[in-house]
């Protein structure tokens, strides 16, 4: 795939330049700031981009600012975001509008290159991984809603499975279950969200919303 890579760390961004390649992906720009990462992905039109959260000018979030952009301007755009630190108000910016297609992942991660492939082509097919770290530091956190919390211990394991990209088969696994048995409790977790059956819906991703304590009602549409 074509990929644009926006890094500030010349070593890292060096790295990956090269782990992407041999894997026979395509890296169209590697950029160090917010700017260019802007110009490049509205001028590539990418099938991924992988962003490092904190880039200059502002070493703050401009690498997630030029993200957001660029999303708006190529609405499903595949976005992957790099990071040091668990903050998840990352994740709830790239999912808010629904469309998928977005991952956030520690920089720890990137040493498994077949773990990191595996995570950026699930990103570019319109799947959404969050790092583990994340999805359990929000499991610590009080509930965020009574639809969140009136979930069964189980159907918040398998929603949090579902939070980190896994597939039914992919849950059943991690979870030691079948995989009708993880079909069973996602039909269940659906409806005690509010997630009722809709063709312009993705109900996976609006769980996903309401799991990371977006503000997120019934019926969004996408």
């Amino acid at each position: 795939m074509r990929i644009v890579l926006a890094e500030d760390h010349f070593l890292l961004r060096d790295g990956l330049v090269r782990l992407l390649g041999a894997f026979g992906h395509e890296v169209t720009a590697a950029v160090d700031n917010g700017p260019d990462l802007l110009t490049s992905l509205t001028a590539c039109r990418p099938d991924l981009a992988i962003v490092d959260v904190r880039l200059p000018p502002g070493f703050a979030d401009d690498g997630l600012r030029a993200a957001l952009a660029a999303r708006r301007e190529l609405p499903g755009l595949p976005v992957l975001l790099l990071s040091q630190y668990v903050e998840p108000l990352y994740a709830h910016e790239l999912l808010a509008d629904g469309a998928g297609a977005v991952g956030y992942v520690l920089k720890d991660r990137v040493s498994n290159g077949a773990v990191f492939m595996d995570t950026i082509r699930r990103v570019a097919a319109g799947g959404t991984v969050m790092d583990p770290e994340v999805v359990t530091k929000l499991l610590t956190a009080k509930a965020r809603d009574r639809q969140v919390s009136a979930l069964t211990p189980r159907e918040r394991d398998v929603l949090e499975c579902l939070a980190q990209g896994r597939s039914n088969a992919g849950t059943a696994e991690a979870l030691f279950i079948t995989e009708k048995a993880v079909a069973k409790h996602i039909g269940n977790i659906f409806p005690k969200l509010g997630l009722h059956a809709c063709e312009s819906d993705n109900r996976r991703v609006l769980a996903v919303l309401a799991y990371l304590g977006a503000d997120v009602s019934a019926g969004s549409r996408l």
